[in-house]
């Protein structure tokens, strides 16, 4: 197994999807997975799985969902001035803390 990657980004950042086919969107991360360097963004990269009929599901059918997608395809969006940007650790009443490299305000409350 690969070890886990430092990620940029984190569950609940709002990200931009930099390539592939839902290039332009924005969504929230809903989970990280920094062992595959990979996250789940909402309503991107969506695909349908085929599953048998189960206790939780008794009718089966088609399911749509969000698959992951390389971290290194989405680029963090600045609460503050809201365009993508990449982010730099500064130190902040002692702690790090990322910041935005175009407007320098705290992305990390």
């Amino acid at each position: 197994m690969a070890n886990a990657v430092k990620l940029h980004v984190k569950k609940g950042d709002t990200v931009l999807v930099l390539s592939g086919k839902d290039k332009g969107k924005q969504g929230k991360i809903v989970e990280a997975l920094p062992k595959k360097a990979k996250v789940v963004v909402e309503g991107v990269n969506k695909v349908k799985r085929h599953s048998k009929p189960s206790q939780a599901n008794p009718q089966g059918g088609i399911i749509t969902k969000e698959a992951p997608m390389a971290a290194s395809k989405v680029m963090v969006v600045c609460p503050a001035c809201k365009k993508a940007t990449r982010t730099k650790i500064t130190v902040v009443a002692g702690v790090n803390a990322r910041t935005c490299k175009k407007c320098g305000e705290v992305i990390d409350k």
